[in-house]
């Protein structure tokens, strides 16, 4: 393995940790304000031990996110420094607003919303929350803006062979930004819905708090519905918007090796073979293609053969296929992840409205099962919008080989990378160990006096 090699790993392992939390983080903070506004207008004292009971989660959830963020900014400096000193005039704006005031506005009303029960009235004290939904979302927006300009650089110039910014606005109105952040956001909204839902149907499945959590879980699934359906539907105009600003990238998560006809059929399953670039064995479906590509019956795809030749034509010599398999695969899982979820979230919604939800135990135990199914399509989006980029580290500016550190031995990388990815494994078990703990736990609304509230964790 190359320099180049394994710092994309060391990247692509310690940002994928990262991608697991923050959606859910984001997702979470929305379900919470939300419960807490119900709360607000009907305070109960089950209310309260509800909104303890997602908070605490919320929380770990939160910690365990800062502290896997920061640690990706320090990669840039270590392992990809030809990179930061190309692109860092454009790229670190939108990550010092992000900072400087995403970060600390989220970080202030978490304070508030965690020692103000009592200190503010319950008006400020809902407001709190949403503006750390706010704060999260808007952290996501300007980490994406930063994420767009590599996908589609806009708003700069190339001063003694760097990136300056020089337009501001056009970076912000960044075509590529404004169909990746509504579809990141709307799928973290969903993580964090069918998160709130399966823990609902965890205990509605065991006949405990049924009163509380049947609230939790309406809020829950209708959130997923609505947000399920956006998302696939959002997608598609982002899968629209690559067949002009990225083709290569859709070419491979299509595994379409020549320029299809026509009426070009979708290709549902296919056994890839990368090294003689066919399909051996394919499902397609006609016009599907078509379809997604141009909202109509017929319309060419090009191909990644014709896309190779026209790459070298405009750029210079060189490959410009990404990993074929992996870009092919992720796509088809998210697309599989995102249709599971919308299924899952309408019959829910269903069941809800007709009050059967308790007599369909088999469903709230798939609704436990479903709270990892908007984590794998996260997981397998991040992979296909950044592993299709490839060879490009900022496409058409820079190639991926040329970002990296040229004076970091590969020792040292190995012991980062082998650092990083235990301390990660670490906290990524915590993680999991004290949301599971305290989902277990419960409300606690029948042992008040064994109860844990949020200041407890704290302490």
């Amino acid at each position: 393995m190359t320099n180049v090699g394994l710092a994309r790993l060391q990247f692509g392992v310690t940002t994928s940790y990262h991608f697991l939390i923050v959606p859910l983080t984001i997702g979470v903070a929305f379900q919470i304000a939300l419960l807490e506004t119900l709360y607000w207008r009907h305070p109960t004292a089950d209310g309260r031990r509800l909104l303890d009971f997602f908070g605490r989660l919320f929380l770990i959830n939160f910690a365990v996110g800062v502290v896997t963020g920061i640690l990706l900014e320090f990669q840039f400096g270590m392992n990809w420094s030809n990179y930061a000193r190309f692109v860092g005039d454009v790229f670190g704006a939108p990550l010092a607003i992000e900072a400087l005031v995403a970060f600390f506005l989220e970080s202030t009303f978490i304070a508030v919303w965690i020692f103000g029960w009592e200190r503010v009235s319950p008006g400020i004290h809902v407001w709190s929350m949403w503006l750390v939904t706010f704060g999260t979302s808007l952290s996501a927006f300007w980490i994406l803006t930063a994420n767009a300009f590599m996908q589609e650089p806009t708003g700069y110039r190339m001063v003694h062979g760097h990136a300056v910014m020089d337009n501001f606005l056009a970076l912000l109105g960044n075509s590529q930004l404004w169909v990746e952040f509504p579809h990141t956001e709307l799928a973290a909204l969903c993580t964090g819905a069918f998160f709130v839902a399966g823990i609902s149907a965890y205990y509605l499945r065991k006949g405990r708090y049924v009163g509380q959590f049947r609230q939790s879980f309406r809020t829950g699934i209708y959130v997923a519905a609505i947000t399920s359906v956006l998302v696939v539907i959002i997608g598609h105009e982002q899968a629209q918007h690559l067949i002009v600003a990225q083709p290569m990238k859709m070419a491979a998560s299509e595994a379409l090796w020549h320029t299809s006809a026509w009426h070009a059929p979708w290709t549902l399953v296919a056994f890839v073979d990368p090294v003689r670039q066919v399909n051996r064995f394919a499902v397609s479906i006609p016009y599907v293609l078509s379809i997604l590509a141009y909202n109509r019956l017929s319309g060419r795809v090009m191909g990644i053969d014709e896309l190779q030749h026209l790459y070298v034509h405009q750029y210079g010599p060189g490959w410009y296929v990404p990993p074929v398999v992996a870009t092919y695969w992720a796509f088809r899982l998210m697309i599989l992840t995102g249709l599971l979820m919308v299924v899952l979230a309408l019959r829910g919604v269903v069941l809800e409205r007709r009050n059967q939800l308790m007599k369909h135990p088999r469903f709230q135990k798939l609704m436990i099962y479903a709270i990892g199914l908007p984590l794998v399509g996260n997981l397998m989006g991040w992979v296909m919008t950044e592993v299709g980029r490839q060879p490009w580290i900022v496409f058409g500016l820079e190639i991926t080989a040329h970002g990296v550190s040229p004076t970091v031995p590969m020792a040292d990388i190995w012991i980062t990378f082998i650092g990083f990815t235990l301390l990660y494994g670490i906290f990524g078990a915590l993680d999991v160990y004290l949301l599971v703990k305290y989902i277990r736990m419960g409300p606690k609304a029948d042992e008040p006096s064994e109860e844990v509230s949020i200041h407890d964790i704290y302490r």
